[in-house]
């Protein structure tokens, strides 16, 4: 059974009409991520952890391990 994402965008996403972003969606086990200017295009997947791994790496100040 397929389920519809419930897919949200970044409070970052900018001015006008804020589709210079990325979208994502939970899913069960993953994240999904899309192009907000091409919904109907690829959709990539990540596992949970190793996405929020990544976030959180993101967030650090540069050159800290």
């Amino acid at each position: 059974m397929a389920t519809r994402d419930h897919w949200r965008k970044s409070s970052y996403s900018g001015g006008g009409d804020g589709n210079a972003c990325v979208e994502l969606a939970h899913r069960d086990t993953h994240i999904a991520i899309r192009d907000s200017k091409a919904p109907a295009k690829a959709t990539l997947t990540f596992p949970t952890a190793a996405f929020v791994t990544f976030v959180d790496a993101l967030k650090r100040p540069t050159g800290e391990l």
